[in-house]
């Protein structure tokens, strides 16, 4: 294929509106998107993510980086579905019930779009239901639950309640992010486990899904 390495350096420079016309090029020029995606898109975020563990890169990086990367996925996020190309992993997010901040989930849904998961945004204050029905579709998925506020916190472990008491929990794994959170909590709510930030999320939802692979 032809080189854009462009959209790498778009991506990776937070530059949307270069991300999106290389990527119109590209797809002008019949590319295929699954190469787009994994040539250049996973590369780029994987460098925004270790910049960030690097402390060269900060919050506002990752953000403008994420929407650049989100610029482009959007015109081949249609393609993909299309042409059936199987994502890495199926996540479902969300702010739980009680919690309408956004900003750290968004982010993290983002960076697993970029790292080529299948994402869906569940948004804020959500039900334990609504995660409950939406990993109910398809077995091996990601629960990707975040909150800011502590008194929202115990809503966590009602998810995973529910999810037990529905028979799912040994078919989907569950992951918590948040301030307030620690990882002695996300065990004591009998999560698989728990993220600091957005670069870290992305490295759990790996390693989760490479177990399901094993215990397949």
């Amino acid at each position: 294929m032809s080189d854009y390495s462009q959209l790498y350096d778009a991506i990776v420079n937070g530059d949307h509106r270069l991300a999106a016309e290389v990527t119109k090029s590209a797809l002008e020029a019949n590319t295929d998107p699954s190469e787009l995606i994994a040539k250049y898109m996973i590369p780029a975020m994987n460098e925004v993510g270790n910049r960030f563990a690097c402390n060269e890169y900060f919050v506002p990086e990752l953000l403008i980086a994420a929407r650049a990367m989100k610029a482009s996925l959007e015109l081949l996020t249609p393609l993909l579905a299309a042409g059936g190309v199987q994502r890495v992993g199926r996540v479902v997010i969300g702010t739980v019930k009680g919690d309408l901040h956004d900003i750290g989930k968004n982010l993290v849904a983002s960076m697993l779009e970029g790292a080529g998961f299948e994402v869906i945004d569940l948004g804020v204050d959500v039900p334990p239901d609504k995660f409950v029905d939406t990993a109910r579709e398809k077995e091996g998925t990601i629960v990707a639950m975040s909150a800011l506020l502590t008194t929202t916190m115990v809503n966590m472990k009602a998810v995973v309640d529910r999810l037990q008491s529905a028979g799912l929990r040994d078919k989907v794994r569950v992951m918590v992010g948040g301030a307030p959170l620690t990882p002695q909590f996300a065990e004591q709510i009998g999560a698989d486990g728990y993220s600091e930030n957005a670069t870290e999320a992305v490295a759990l939802a790996r390693r989760l899904v490479s177990e399901f692979a094993t215990t397949a």
